[in-house]
């Protein structure tokens, strides 16, 4: 995400994108990269096992079509660059192996966002949607260090957790801004004690190096990549670093890496309340098949807004003994945004809600915040904080956060606050941050496809442009979808398929400035 986000409720944007940092210079693929003077390991492929906790739990992946099943493996890479004959962690990886492996291309590593997403469990949930890609390429994700089974970040237990999610995130008063600033400085401190040698290492920066590790021991030349949201951040970065070793790469839902987190902060405040609109839109052009009170887009959201309010003085009844607050009801209309397909839950949880019934915002919020119906969390919340902490150099105390508000607020009047008292999330960080935003010019790199959604409420459509320019004349190339959610590809457009899979699969590349559809 790019934004300082409140490692509170850094879930709620947990498909977006952040700002990384950058630690040294480019180099030409070799230096840096790990192959000097060093073997690519060798990897032992296994059937996957179910799910770890921190991965969010769950069952073993479902075989794949027309039979095979998923494999996984580990690998080590160097905690600390700068001491790569010292201490390792272990990254974990999955793959499915390509229909045709006698037209095989080579392995497509796939990132999903986050940062936090476990690409073990992400790529079967999702692989259904890029089958197609597997006619000719074994598909590849893994889990990112600090990251579910790769040495995951551990900050609180479940039980406080449950807490942690649940209070004020937009204080009223200066009792209420007490009580947020020391969550937040017990939410740091817990992520020190229980893993404090690991968060100056989770950073981007690491990642890209591990990508280039893992591509090594893939066996392959180049990285072809699918990055989307802080994927395409990631992706960014490792083409800065190592542009010469740059395959096919696909860049969807892209961040603006010219954003510092502040201003990206600001723009996903935009986003959503540009989402909300579009969703206010359809609900009125539904006329009585809308169940939600208004005959205007700002009808609609004066109920929204009124209900949010509601929720800040007194929570109703959510699941068990939980109740829905104002937070967990602002987490799960966030998360309705991200997909058109969402919005028929959305326009029910908040009907729900309004008759004291909280259970689906509050189911959704969960999802979020990666909380399983067990009451166990997954760790994605924790590496979120950690990467987003370690990357982003910014750190917002009280009084330069409560200076920040009037402009989000006049560019939401429904997530304003909520995004704007995010700005504090790395303000009790146990680690120093590293940069306000990432350099991503990638000099001789191959041609990468960046796509960009009109409607993309998290990672706004203008970031598409900035991370096309970004990369260098010749090597981003931009796609508009012309269309609503976070993510093009997956979303089923086939004017978007069929570029993504001309460049990934025969190497033809699209115009700059391709529009879909």
């Amino acid at each position: 995400m790019p934004t300082s986000a409140a490692p509170r409720a850094t879930a709620v944007l947990a498909a977006t994108a952040v700002l990384v940092s950058l630690a040294g210079c480019s180099d030409d693929g070799d230096k840096g990269s790990g192959e000097t003077g060093l073997a690519a390991q060798r990897l032992d492929w296994t059937d996957c096992p179910a799910p770890s906790a921190a991965e969010g739990g769950g069952t073993s992946p479902s075989p794949l079509p027309g039979g095979g099943t998923w494999q996984c493996a580990f690998m080590d890479v160097p905690r600390d660059y700068a001491k790569p004959d010292g201490d390792a962690i272990e990254l974990a990886l999955i793959r499915a192996k390509a229909r045709d492996p006698q037209n095989r291309i080579g392995s497509l590593v796939f990132n999903f966002g986050g940062p936090g997403g476990s690409g073990v469990t992400g790529l079967p949930s999702l692989a259904a949607d890029y089958e197609r890609l597997r006619s000719r390429y074994d598909l590849v994700s893994f889990d990112p260090r600090g990251v579910g089974r790769s040495v995951g970040v551990q900050c609180q237990d479940d039980k406080d957790l449950d807490a942690y999610y649940a209070q004020d995130s937009t204080p009223d008063d200066a009792a209420e801004e007490k009580t947020l600033t020391e969550g937040l400085a017990t939410y740091a401190a817990a992520c020190e004690e229980n893993s404090g040698e690991d968060l100056p290492y989770v950073g981007t920066t690491n990642a890209a190096r591990d990508l280039d590790r893992v591509r090594q021991a893939l066996g392959d030349d180049k990285l072809h990549y699918f990055g989307i949201s802080y994927g395409t951040e990631l992706g960014g970065v490792y083409a800065h670093l190592f542009p010469k070793k740059v395959g096919r790469a696909v860049f969807d839902a892209v961040v603006d890496p010219t954003q510092n987190s502040a201003q990206g902060s600001l723009g996903q405040t935009k986003g959503f309340q540009l989402a909300l609109d579009n969703f206010a839109k359809d609900c009125v052009e539904r006329g009585d098949e809308c169940t939600l009170p208004g005959n205007s887009v700002k009808e609609i959201e004066d109920f929204v807004i009124g209900l949010l309010k509601r929720l800040d003085e007194k929570p109703v009844k959510g699941i068990g003994d939980r109740k829905l607050t104002q937070t967990h009801a602002t987490n799960g209309i966030v998360q309705t945004l991200y997909s058109k397909e969402y919005w028929q839950y959305l326009e029910q949880g908040l009907n729900d809600a309004d008759g004291g019934n909280g259970e689906l915002l509050l189911t959704l919020s969960d999802s979020l915040n990666g909380r399983n119906p067990d009451g166990t969390y997954s760790n994605i919340g924790a590496a979120n904080a950690a990467i987003n902490c370690v990357d982003d150099k910014a750190r917002f105390d009280l009084e330069q956060t409560k200076t920040q508000l009037p402009r989000f607020r006049e560019a939401s009047p429904v997530f304003g606050d909520f995004m704007g008292w995010g700005l504090l999330g790395c303000s009790a960080w146990p680690v120093e941050g590293q940069a306000e935003n990432p350099d991503v010019s990638a000099p001789g790199s191959a041609p990468i496809l960046v796509i960009g959604t009109t409607g993309d409420p998290a990672t706004p459509y203008a970031g598409a442009k900035k991370m096309a320019d970004e990369l260098g004349k010749g090597v981003g190339v931009e796609l508009t979808y012309k269309g609503e959610g976070h993510g093009a590809y997956n979303g089923g457009d086939a004017c978007v398929q069929r570029a993504v899979e001309a460049y990934l699969l025969r190497g033809t590349v699209p115009a700059d400035g391709t529009v879909c559809p």
